[in-house]
């Protein structure tokens, strides 16, 4: 997978840029947020403002955009986060952007490593190092991962904290959970289902399970407090920013990709409903209960589905679902005939982009680069199938669960 990135997918970008003029820069979807911070804490400006985001352009796509060239890139790659990822990003903003993103690269693969471990110990899976081991190779040689690694996209740090938090939840350490979640937070988006049903949950049990609520109240109560102290007025112009990028950034949700109108929405809608539903019933399910992963799970797999912005690199919030499914193989395998075709169908949607990767680096021992070229989409024929497959298959095994829970 790493050589069909390298060798590939970003030669095929190099070459499509130089032939339709589109500008190339760092690259890096760090460098909008880590260039915003520093603005932000060492010169008091605004990091939402036009001129910041015209510098922030100069550094990324290594000029200015220019609406008069039909070929420019539509994202225009503005300092679309809370406030509040400043304070994360602090230690950094004295430094040279080049040492800082070099040692991001490496902090983000410790963190996508350490999540595997986090998310078998969320799911009670106790394993040999040889399999965590493997599993963890697996992670960080996905498409997503890769991508995301490339890109240093702050979605694996996010991932990281998802994993982090429902881990402390299973270990009893639910203040601190509370903390992490909110942190999590700066990207809303990724994590907004998962906050809701954890928050359902919390519910089911108030007396034992309200320190998770606290923590996560009071964290978010410091954030904004401290955000609106270094920014004053700073929401209404997050707000104007997010509307922004929605306009330039935004598109369209995999439902809406793969139905006509108006299925696609309507499909949305009946999967939040349905996670709500499971929310309700699995509220009273402990820490350390099947139905407890599955309430997490479900969350993570369905705003993959609903996001309006798909990209790959958000696939990472994905491994727990894996995990789930690759634990309960055999059974699901023996459940019926639909069941054998559902676990056909997320073998291969998650393996054809190895099989194609491998079959790339081959080739390319006898095709020509631009030969090579031509084949460059074939690893990601399956990406949008990936998520669809998985909730299939998590779909039979929360059916199961679902009269058990009744029962008690």
């Amino acid at each position: 997978m790493w050589f069909y990135v390298d060798h590939v997918q970003i030669p095929h970008q190099i070459r499509d840029s130089r032939v339709h003029d589109v500008p190339r820069g760092n690259l890096s979807d760090l460098y909008p947020r880590w260039l915003g911070s520093r603005e932000l804490l060492l010169r008091h400006r605004n990091p939402y403002s036009p001129e910041i985001t015209r510098e922030i352009q100069r550094g990324y796509y290594g000029r200015e955009l220019d609406l008069n060239r039909p070929n420019d890139p539509i994202d225009q790659q503005g300092f679309a986060y809370p406030v509040y990822v400043a304070f994360l990003l602090a230690p950094t903003v004295r430094f040279p952007f080049g040492p800082v993103r070099a040692a991001f690269h490496w902090f983000l693969v410790a963190v996508t490593v350490v999540s595997v471990w986090l998310w078998f110990t969320v799911l009670g899976w106790k394993t040999t190092l040889s399999t965590y081991a493997t599993v963890a190779v697996l992670l960080l040689g996905s498409f997503p991962a890769v991508q995301g690694l490339k890109l240093q996209q702050l979605t694996l740090l996010t991932a990281f904290l998802a994993a982090l938090s429902v881990a402390l939840i299973t270990r009893g350490r639910l203040f601190l959970a509370g903390v992490v979640l909110a942190i999590a937070t700066i990207k809303p988006q990724l994590v907004l289902l998962l906050l809701v049903c954890l928050c359902v949950w919390a519910l089911g049990d108030w007396t034992q399970r309200k320190n998770l609520w606290w923590g996560f109240a009071a964290t978010m109560a410091v954030l904004l407090g401290a955000s609106q102290f270094v920014l004053p007025g700073w929401l209404s112009v997050f707000r104007s920013a997010m509307h922004a990028y929605r306009q330039y950034a935004g598109g369209p949700s995999i439902p809406d990709m793969l139905l006509p109108q108006p299925v696609g929405p309507i499909v949305s809608a009946v999967a939040l409903l349905v996670l709500l539903l499971m929310c309700w019933r699995f509220r009273k399910a402990p820490a350390d209960s099947l139905e407890f992963q599955y309430l997490v799970a479900g969350p993570l797999t369905i705003t993959l589905l609903v996001i309006p912005k798909f990209s790959p690199y958000n696939q990472v919030f994905l491994l727990p679902v894996v995990l789930l499914i690759a634990r309960e193989w055999r059974p699901l395998w023996r459940k019926s005939l639909p069941s054998k075709m559902a676990c056909c169908l997320t073998a291969m949607a998650i393996g054809w982009p190895w099989l194609a990767a491998l079959g790339l680096m081959f080739t390319s021992l006898v095709l020509s680069p631009e030969h090579l070229d031509r084949a460059w989409t074939v690893p990601l024929i399956t990406t949008l199938a990936v998520p669809v497959a998985l909730l299939i298959q998590l779909g039979w095994l929360v059916r199961a669960a679902w009269p058990a829970q009744a029962t008690r």
